[in-house]
């Protein structure tokens, strides 16, 4: 079961924000001011930041990436709710997998603005494997948790955060640990912003998923994690229940996804068989969505063919802009929202649905009974994966 979340993205810290948002229709986009950068597009900033350098035990490992995880850490009674786990199983059985895409290489980015001019050299200050390394968030997560089970990091671009699902309920089924901490966080660089825009399908406006006429993403910060614990019968009824994952991968193209959907249905195919149940069963779908014109057919398609045209469907990138590594933590998240409260998120910027796709997105949010979701996640190179979470009965 998953016994505690924790979340940070542009709508705020912690999950009441982010519900309150989702309800209200309110979007966290706005015109990107990070960095100063010159770059024409919206984006879902993560406040606080910039203030907010971790300090004392944890300044080595201080870098916006780390800072990003330590925000969504402190939310959600999550930190409570870990040291509950460790008295319970010990901190060698809780095992830590997370996932990111571009970890802190913001801080290596800043560190060769200030090259010495004489020899070249680094600053003296830089720490690369606790900061910019794909492993420096795990460690950072391991050391602040006080974890010692078994630990890695994913990064498999925008899938990464959903995979540790898989990840963690494998490693529990092979006996290797009794309970894992999953997510992870992604943080905006120049890196990343420039080599989206690069691309050209960064949106000048606010991302619309699924509309006749949307124009790519919208790049935003996020940060969460999940407990994941065997079921407690005594909980059972009404517990929040990792009930399924699929993975594939199609390798159709390194940036674009295959036009037919094949290894995005393939993995929610398999999401469903792992969870034993029919495509019929599932009540939301939340969609990975990106607003771009190719990601969105190929994942329209997909659904409609292995769900038909009706089942309940939306992208909710529109709120906090598209998180990359992060996608499948937030998406998570928003899912058990959805379960929570008996709530079908909407699309805030969506305004006409692209005719040639099915009739089940959702551009407003509506309130309905949710007992299971579907939660998408694809990445660059065709790295599909779903997670599938509902009700205990």
């Amino acid at each position: 079961m998953i016994s505690s979340l924790c979340l940070a993205t542009a709508l705020g810290a912690g999950q009441d924000k982010t519900w309150d948002a989702l309800v209200r229709g309110r979007s966290a986009l706005a015109p990107c001011r990070f960095d100063r950068l010159p770059i024409a597009a919206y984006a879902g900033e993560a406040g606080g930041l910039n203030d907010a350098p971790l300090i004392g035990d944890w300044a080595p490992f201080d870098c916006r990436n780390n800072r990003l995880a330590e925000q969504a850490l402190r939310a959600d009674g999550f930190e409570a709710a870990v040291e509950r786990a460790k008295a319970l199983y010990g901190p060698s059985r809780i095992g830590l997998f997370t996932g990111t895409s571009t970890s802190g290489i913001l801080q290596t980015e800043e560190a060769y603005r200030q090259l010495c001019p004489m020899n070249g050299t680094l600053p003296p200050g830089f720490d690369y494997d606790r900061t910019h390394n794909t492993y420096a968030l795990g460690r950072f997560v391991r050391t602040r948790l006080g974890l010692a089970g078994p630990s890695f990091t994913i990064s498999t671009a925008c899938a990464a955060t959903a995979k540790v699902f898989a990840a963690a309920s494998r490693m529990v089924a092979a006996g290797l640990c009794d309970a894992a901490v999953v997510g992870g966080a992604d943080s905006f660089c120049a890196t990343t912003l420039f080599g989206f825009q690069s691309l050209g399908v960064m949106a000048e406006g606010p991302c619309r998923p699924f509309d006749a006429e949307r124009s790519g993403i919208s790049i935003g910060e996020g940060a969460g994690f999940a407990l994941l614990e065997r079921a407690d019968a005594a909980a059972a009824g009404e517990a929040l229940m990792l009930l399924g994952t699929g993975e594939s991968s199609d390798a159709y193209h390194m940036s674009s996804p295959d036009p037919e959907g094949r290894g995005a249905e393939e993995a929610m195919r398999r999401a469903l068989s792992h969870a034993g149940l029919r495509p019929e069963a599932i009540d939301y779908i939340h969609m990975h969505g990106t607003a771009t014109l190719a990601g969105d057919a190929a994942e329209d398609k997909a659904v409609t063919t292995l769900f038909g045209a009706h089942t309940p469907r939306s992208s909710t990138k529109g709120f906090t802009g598209h998180t990359l590594g992060a996608a499948g933590i937030v998406s998570a998240a928003i899912g058990a929202l959805s379960i929570q409260h008996g709530f079908l998120p909407g699309s805030p910027h969506t305004s006409r649905l692209d005719p040639a796709f099915a009739s089940g997105h959702l551009l407003e949010g509506r309130e309905a009974r949710v007992d299971r979701v579907m939660c998408n996640a694809f990445g660059f190179g065709g790295v599909n994966c779903a997670v599938i979470l509902g009700r205990a009965a």
